[in-house]
């Protein structure tokens, strides 16, 4: 039935009211119009389909390794044994983020002990080191744990490092680097430190640094640490340039702190054929927390 056009006037005073019948659809219930149906379009093709789950997947990725994670590989040994020549590892860029913390969501300040992923910030005590194409300033990635906070006096005398004037909980193990033996052998260092001597751990002791039996430390380290920078050093004391070298880390600089090992991989080892691929993984590592 066709929609009822007559209206009916109704006087209420001087007022003349005119109501309009409502639509009346085919199966006689008044207020209910026919829905139309969708025009159909064009079916997709295949191609036009893996386009798009292509834009999208790009398109999240680059929104993850902007905003959330960072995948970075070691390539140095300053920071063995707790991470190795070769490790490839997942930088949590989140947990840092710029701006006010929120606490809904899972962020929190720099805290000591944290092992963080940062663009190296340069060394004036020595610009011709900054002329390395490995090393450049404000582009190498640096894997390093924070010591000192903003306001901390550091100081570091032989193997103890004195934070604030109290000595900082370290759990030291006396090892052996390859280069100790052979200081040419350079693929050598892509080999984890040998462990000599390892003492239980002491009340405090949350992380492992390593001393060579056969090397002196350098001391003499004594300065407070600026605001919104970190005093940084590798867990390998006797073979990291950090902190005690080139000063202290902008927080500008951070990017982010490390989270685990998604894969590592030998280089020192020959590479021939594709299955050296997987002889030369270290699968073992794989999945292992960075601590």
């Amino acid at each position: 039935m066709d929609e009822a056009t007559n209206t009916t006037e109704v006087k209420s005073g001087t007022r003349i009211e005119q109501f309009k019948s409502r639509p009346v659809t085919d199966n006689g219930r008044k207020g209910e119009s026919p829905v139309a149906a969708e025009p159909a379009g064009p079916p997709k093709t295949i191609f036009r389909e893996y386009f798009e789950s292509a834009v999208v997947t790009v398109i999240m990725a680059l929104f993850g390794m902007t905003f959330i994670v960072q995948a970075v590989k070691v390539p140095t040994g300053s920071m063995q044994n707790t991470i190795t020549i070769g490790d490839h590892l997942l930088v949590n860029k989140f947990i840092f983020g710029p701006g006010p913390l929120l606490s809904f969501l899972p962020q929190r300040e720099i805290r000591r002990g944290d092992i963080i992923v940062f663009k190296y910030p340069g060394n004036p005590n020595n610009p011709l080191d900054d002329q390395r194409p490995d090393n450049i300033p404000f582009k190498t990635n640096y894997v390093k744990r924070v010591i000192g906070l903003p306001g901390d006096h550091i100081e570091v005398r032989e193997k103890l490092v004195y934070v604030n004037g109290k000595p900082l909980p370290e759990h030291q193990i006396i090892s052996r680097d390859h280069d100790d033996i052979d200081s040419t052998a350079e693929l050598e260092n892509n080999k984890p430190l040998d462990i000599i001597d390892d003492p239980p751990l002491k009340p405090g002791e949350t992380y492992n640094v390593y001393f060579s039996e056969n090397r002196r430390l350098d001391s003499g380290f004594d300065k407070v640490v600026p605001p919104d920078h970190y005093f940084v050093m590798g867990d390998n004391r006797n073979n990291s340039a950090d902190g005690r070298v080139w000063g202290f880390v902008p927080r500008d600089l951070i990017i982010g702190r490390a989270m685990f090992v998604y894969w590592s991989y030998d280089e020192s080892q020959p590479f021939n054929s594709p299955l050296d691929f997987f002889t030369n993984s270290r699968w073992s590592r794989t999945g292992t927390m960075v601590r």
